[in-house]
């Protein structure tokens, strides 16, 4: 959401192509079909194989924790900090600006030059993810390096790691200058409990100031299968950074290419697959020539360099599975701004404006969308999906170093999002913006946002009828891995998160950024959040797993939230606020809890600092830091109490819900002690 408001290894066509006959060049790809293998889940393979299982976790946690919830993806998630290390392991630490804090698991290990992490594979596997960080260079801008690989002591490959897309500092929208003075001195500041414009003598920040985004990570193709109980050894060679941090990695049997037997092959058409010219001029006559002779487009493998956007509108573009077919840009500096604001363009999939009615049956699958953005401009559309896209479907994608990876601008309806991985982008990882409906977003995986990881955003027109469904999102650097700003009869369900580092929640339902009210119904159901919960520097407190921020409007609409698990939570589980400036303009009512588990809070299970009321039933908590009900209301300790309510309505084991705090009684503490839940555990 914006703040400003406020070379793989065989890499050859797997198959043949040749040309037909027609009015025009034409051009079908005909090739035997791919073999489906699938990953054979972890426990199966170890088993097959007479090992014990090595630590497999979702989000740092037991598999078991989170079972039904999140998206089933088809690789298995190891945490450097369980694996066999001469390095260093970092943390854990939940404070901003800290390497252990934008982990994992808030855990990770440090390798010195000469130093390894080495994993034992769960499952037949033929490629790996890491998720690493290495330093910036010294004046900012990223530097690269080696990281050796090495499959039971031999089969030696070396990746090239980066930090030209990590390392921002400062204030938002952040800079990439480790040297740079305040981007808004007149902005209040934590550290210094000032305005520095407004203090005499201006308080001095230390450089660089606000460190963030610290990880990357990278892909690689084994170039062969390795069954499970094989040994995959990270190591830091002699002479690289004086230290490579290694969060986790990820390890998977890819699938043969996927071929299409009748397409318009983009190679036929100019496209290069080595990457070296660019091919955006073949992209846009296939796609012309698919849509008259209603044929989809194929892309086979290769990485193909592609400078600005694709305008897609009625067409089908297929890759060879988004190992294979990687299309990737340079950012291009406009000669003039454009209408929009935008002063980049980049790599990326656009549909047409909805102002001119936006694109309709859009299919896209089976490919990689690789951005070069590395600083954030909010008016930029350097986003890997974008436009208004009408009646279609994006599946199976990976987006990497966009600023966004999918932002969609309504007015627009049924869009289904599927079966993709978003990875390090400056902003956020999915937005529905503005009047979008009969929507769904499941079974995808987002990690290392700058932004919310899913958002909808109901700025002037509402998003309606849209769910959020079985997704994965961890580690958003700012903000909140879900997100709902306005709009009607909505729904988040049966999603993961994990992980929010600053200024946000694992969910949060927020009246701001000039979105419509909340109307109708909206469902948060059968949802797990660990670790979530943030540290608001603008307020000094923090915030809690799920948040209710009534900034701009009234919260009133009804919000069902059933079946939710929120675990190990850094201060409060459940969090109902409005800004002080407007306390006694917009409260928060008709929120209705029910079988919800609490595991876990630093401070409390709920903390209200507004006018409403909400609902429990059959709310369980245990571990709790501090008293269950921190209740300030709106400040004003009446005598008739808090003038926040709530109601009972029977089951909440744990004493959390004493009767001497019903139905409002003041309970405030505004800054409570933190104390340090333990690990989540079997309910």
């Amino acid at each position: 959401m914006p703040r400003s408001i406020l070379g793989s290894d065989g890499r050859r066509l797997a198959g043949s192509s040749r040309c037909i006959a027609a009015s025009a060049l034409m051009a079908v790809v005909l090739v035997g079909a791919s073999l489906a293998a699938g990953a054979n889940t972890a426990s199966a393979d170890a088993a097959r194989h007479g090992l014990a299982l090595p630590s497999v976790t979702r989000a740092a946690l037991a598999p078991s924790l989170v079972a039904g919830r999140g998206a089933t993806v088809d690789f298995a998630e190891q945490e450097a900090e369980n694996a066999a290390t001469n390095g260093a392991v970092i943390g854990p630490d939940r404070s901003a600006y800290t390497l252990p804090a934008e982990a994992s698991g808030r855990k990770a290990v440090t390798l010195a030059p000469g130093q390894y992490v080495e994993f034992t594979l769960p499952s037949t596997a033929n490629a790996i993810t890491v998720r690493y960080s290495i330093p910036d260079a010294p004046n900012g801008g990223g530097i690269t390096a080696p990281l050796d690989v090495t499959v039971n002591g031999g089969h030696r490959k070396t990746m090239t790691l980066t930090s030209q897309y990590a390392w921002l500092y400062n204030q938002y929208p952040f800079s990439n200058d480790p040297s740079a003075g305040l981007l808004h001195p007149d902005w209040w500041i934590t550290e210094c409990s000032c305005v520095p414009a407004a203090t005499t003598p201006t308080p001095a920040i230390t450089t660089p100031f606000r460190p963030n985004h610290f990880y990357d990570e990278q892909r690689l193709l084994l170039g062969r299968s390795y069954p499970a109980g094989s040994k995959v050894r990270l190591t830091a060679p002699a002479g690289g950074p004086a230290q490579t941090t290694i969060d986790l990695l990820d390890s998977q049997l890819v699938d043969r290419p996927q071929v299409e037997r009748t397409a318009a092959n983009v190679l036929l058409f100019g496209a290069d697959p080595s990457g070296r010219r660019d091919s955006v001029k073949a992209f846009d006559k296939a796609i012309t020539f698919a849509k008259r002779e209603h044929v989809s487009v194929y892309v086979p493998p290769g990485t193909y360099q592609i400078n600005r956007h694709i305008i897609v509108d009625n067409v089908t573009i297929e890759g060879a599975g988004s190992w294979y077919t990687i299309i990737k840009g340079h950012e291009v500096t406009l000669s003039t701004p454009a209408t929009d604001g935008s002063v980049h363009t980049g790599v990326g999939f656009y549909g047409k404006d909805s102002s001119v009615g936006g694109s309709t049956n859009v299919h896209l699958s089976g490919f990689a969308i690789e951005g070069d953005v590395r600083e954030r401009i909010d008016t930029d559309q350097v986003n890997g999906i974008g436009g208004a896209l009408n009646n279609s479907t994006i599946d199976g994608l990976y987006i990497q170093h966009t600023k966004v990876g999918i932002w969609l601008d309504g007015p627009m309806t049924n869009v289904r999002i599927s079966n993709s991985v978003i990875a390090d982008q400056i902003a956020d990882g999915v937005n529905f913006h503005t009047g979008v409906t009969h929507s769904v977003v499941s079974n995808n995986f987002i990690r290392n946002t700058g932004d919310d990881g899913l958002a909808m955003w109901s700025e002037k027109t509402q998003n309606a009828n849209d769910t959020f469904d079985h997704n994965t999102v961890q580690t958003p650097v700012l903000a909140n891995g879900i997100a709902l700003y306005g709009g009607t009869d909505n729904a988040i369900s049966n999603n993961l998160v994990a992980d929010p580092v600053r200024e946000g929640s694992g969910i949060q339902i927020g009246s701001r950024f000039g979105a419509e009210a909340f109307t109708g119904q909206v469902w948060i159901t059968n949802n797990t959040t660990v670790r979530a919960g943030t540290f608001e520097l603008n307020w000094n407190i923090g915030l809690g797993a799920i948040w209710f921020y009534a900034l701009e409007k009234n919260i009133d609409a009804d919000v069902e939230v059933v079946g939710d698990n929120f675990l190990d939570n850094t201060y409060n589980a459940i969090m109902l606020v409005s800004d002080f400036p407007v306390k006694d303009l917009y409260s928060i009512t008709n929120i209705h809890f029910k079988d919800v588990k609490v595991d876990g809070t630093g401070t409390s299970v709920v903390s209200a600092r507004a006018a409403g009321s909400a609902s429990f039933d059959n709310v369980d908590a245990r571990n709790v830091g501090a008293v269950g009900v921190n209740n300030c209301g709106s400040f004003h300790f009446t005598s008739a109490g808090s003038e926040f309510s709530l109601m009972d309505l029977g089951g909440n084991d744990g004493g959390w819900l004493a009767p001497w705090e019903l139905p409002n009684t003041i309970t405030c503490d505004d800054r409570p002690h933190v104390v340090v839940p333990p690990a989540p555990a079997g309910w």
